[in-house]
């Protein structure tokens, strides 16, 4: 993607992190929302193009999503779709790129939440390679005559109980779903999604007041460079927190509060 679609998908993203980072949001219902929508788009190339045509209002076609979608998708779904319908596209077939593309970042993400994250990574990595090893395979999974219920039906009998539920969920779309794509090219980017996802880190930030948006990016650039990995940051707002911040990264805490500190010396003072 270039220019304003590039944009527009980074921020989706953002929004998605910020979502799924949330424990009330099943990633894997979202993911599988996300799908069916991204396959609407896919089929009705006058909805997309309406959907991203920069010469009408944003609000205007995000009104318009949640009339086809509202009453058929979650409210987190029907949103986070709202929200790319206000965005500028280059082209309306980045749209549902991007879509697909979020789908397939939920399903990570739920892997990620089960502690998984690192198996689906390697069991794409492997289907790759026996995908790429197998004619018959790939004939069976690529043959536009065979229909998609028995494409995911070899699927489950390939790795239903073997490999892990999102390994097969996003397998089972790009085989029945390809969009144009080779299934070896559809794979090689499923396991970098999953790579890039592993290298994600996640840094729950308590302050008293909001931080400023320079304050979040001197504090994300800090935490990167600490850790040598992209982080993300949750801000909290605790007025607890007299001064300073905590920051928790897993299962590290960094105490940088004032409030902290007091009850660190008076610690210090009874004993």
């Amino acid at each position: 993607m270039n220019g304003a679609s590039r944009e527009a998908l980074a921020a989706a993203r953002e929004r998605l992190d910020a979502l799924t980072d949330s424990t009330s949001v099943d990633a894997a219902q979202l993911a599988d929302e996300l799908a069916a929508v991204t396959a609407l788009l896919d089929r009705e190339a006058g909805l997309r193009r309406v959907l991203t045509d920069p010469a009408q209002p944003g609000e205007a076609k995000a009104q318009l999503v949640q009339r086809l979608i509202g009453g058929q998708v979650g409210e987190t779904t029907a949103d986070l779709v709202s929200g790319l319908a206000r965005s500028r596209w280059s082209q309306p077939r980045d749209l549902v790129d991007a879509l697909e593309e979020l789908a397939n970042i939920a399903d990570l993400t739920a892997a990620q939440k089960t502690g998984t994250l690192d198996d689906v990574e390697d069991e794409l990595f492997r289907f790759g390679r026996v995908v790429s090893s197998s004619t018959e395979l790939r004939a069976a999974l690529t043959d536009r005559a065979a229909g998609n219920s028995a494409k995911a039906e070899l699927l489950n009998r390939l790795l239903g109980g073997r490999a892990k539920p999102a390994t097969e969920r996003l397998v089972t779309r790009l085989a029945t779903a390809p969009r144009g794509r080779s299934l070896e090219t559809g794979l090689e980017s499923l396991s970098k999604l999953a790579a890039e996802r592993r290298d994600r880190m996640v840094a729950v930030v308590t302050s008293a007041v909001p931080l400023s948006d320079g304050q979040k990016g001197r504090l994300s650039a800090a935490l990167t460079k600490l850790y040598g990995r992209r982080m993300h940051l949750n801000l909290d707002v605790d007025p607890a927190v007299v001064g300073g911040i905590r920051v928790q990264v897993g299962d590290e805490v960094i105490n940088g509060s004032l409030a902290d500190r007091l009850d660190e010396a008076a610690r210090r003072m009874a004993s």
